[in-house]
């Protein structure tokens, strides 16, 4: 296998292209964000979110690895397709493991995580052999064994060890970018020597936020299918549907394309891609899942009051949304939008009523904040006329 077989043919003036395969590849992180928003509905206590944010760094640090691994590969190639092929099946295994992750499938869930990351990091270390990215992709392997040995460690363990020893791992795994993978002897890895197209990321962000969208869309759905249609449960519907309708307008007016074309122009397109799209993007998707199991809880119990933990999703799930948006426009255009700012202020003081208000009340409360920013987004201009700084408005 060598660099001329399998990596994209990339040419400064064109960018490449979404393929059919990152798409298909990308199914299985439907299902994982589903057993992720069943897992948090099911553990609504302060240790079960804990715990559904650990499982949740693990897969969206497997599918961030992988969209940026094909912004250099080609899907297309023979070799790359069985890849990703096999990164699915294992994709699929960890998904499957996540409700006993922290029971009786934490090997199961551990060794599908680790050996992904590994399998995925080996591949590009011998796509990229005898260049400079093959040495930054050496060394991502290598802190990808370091904290894959903490998340194995951790398997073997209960209770609260095994909690704390996954977090640590988290960290590791999630911190690893910001040193630049550094590693005693040889050092760092500079961000401008990961030669990132940024548009093609820019694009996969795009879909895997549609995805975790798509979750809220099927929560409402198929909760409101099982129950009687009376006046409140209708309700609840309309306002789950706008609250999400809302979450995608802020992002997708105008905003998301705009985005794409300002990393494309940066400078440092990997440094943009990390903040704005890997840090960034992994708040905004945890927040879309809190708003599906928000949601949820609304449409089936739309008129009980809204308990501590109901609160906390209802108005913590745009709250973690606006703060991975507000993140994403600084890292694009260099500060946080006063508007976002404004909805997550507003979010928190809702927090005084909440004890006082049922479930409808509050939720069409924190849909009215995210859908009066929405309507201030914003509409489309021609592509000429935008810069980042006016899309993060």
């Amino acid at each position: 296998m060598t660099a001329m077989t399998v990596l994209r043919d990339r040419r400064p003036d064109e960018a490449p292209e979404v393929t059919n395969v990152e798409l298909f590849f990308d199914l299985v992180y439907v299902f994982a964000i589903t057993q992720l928003s069943v897992y948090l509905r099911e553990h609504l206590t302060g240790r079960g979110a804990l715990e559904t944010l650990v499982l949740f760094l693990a897969v969206w640090w497997a599918w961030n690895y992988t969209a940026w691994a094909t912004n250099w590969i080609d899907p297309e190639h023979p070799a790359v397709r069985v890849l990703m092929v096999a990164l699915m099946l294992i994709s699929l295994v960890m998904s499957a493991a996540i409700p006993q992750a922290f029971g009786n499938r934490a090997v199961v869930f551990t060794a599908a995580y680790v050996g992904l990351q590994a399998v995925r990091s080996a591949f590009m270390v011998a796509a990229f052999r005898g260049q400079r990215m093959g040495r930054n992709y050496a060394q991502l392997l290598a802190w990808t064994l370091i904290a894959g040995t903490v998340w194995l460690a951790g398997a073997f363990a209960h209770g609260d060890l095994r909690l704390s020893l996954w977090i640590a791992a988290a960290v590791v795994d999630c911190g690893a970018p910001l040193h630049g993978f550094a590693l005693p002897a040889l050092g760092r890895t500079p961000m401008r020597d990961w030669t990132l197209a940024g548009s093609h990321l820019a694009e996969r962000n795009q879909l895997v936020v549609l995805i975790a969208l798509g979750e809220s869309i099927l929560a409402i759905g198929a909760t409101f299918s099982d129950l009687q249609w009376s006046t409140t449960v209708v309700l609840a519907l309309v306002v789950g549907f706008v609250g999400t309708v809302s979450l995608w307008w802020i992002y997708f007016v105008r905003h998301a394309e705009e985005a794409a074309r300002a990393i494309a122009r940066a400078v440092d397109p990997a440094r943009v891609g990390r903040s704005g799209y890997a840090y960034a993007h992994a708040i905004m998707v945890a927040g879309v899942i809190v708003v599906a199991v928000a949601i949820d809880l609304t449409i089936a119990h739309p008129t009980r009051d809204a308990s501590p933990s109901a609160a906390a999703v209802i108005l913590g799930g745009p709250g973690l949304y606006l703060t991975g948006n507000a993140l994403f426009n600084h890292a694009l255009a260099g500060r946080v939008p006063w508007s976002r700012l404004l909805g997550i202020a507003a979010l928190a003081l809702l927090v005084t009523v909440a004890v006082a208000a049922d479930r409808l009340v509050l939720s069409a409360a924190a849909t009215l904040v995210v859908a009066v920013l929405a309507t201030t987004t914003g509409t489309p201009r021609r592509p000429d006329t935008q810069t980042a700084a006016e899309a993060s408005r």
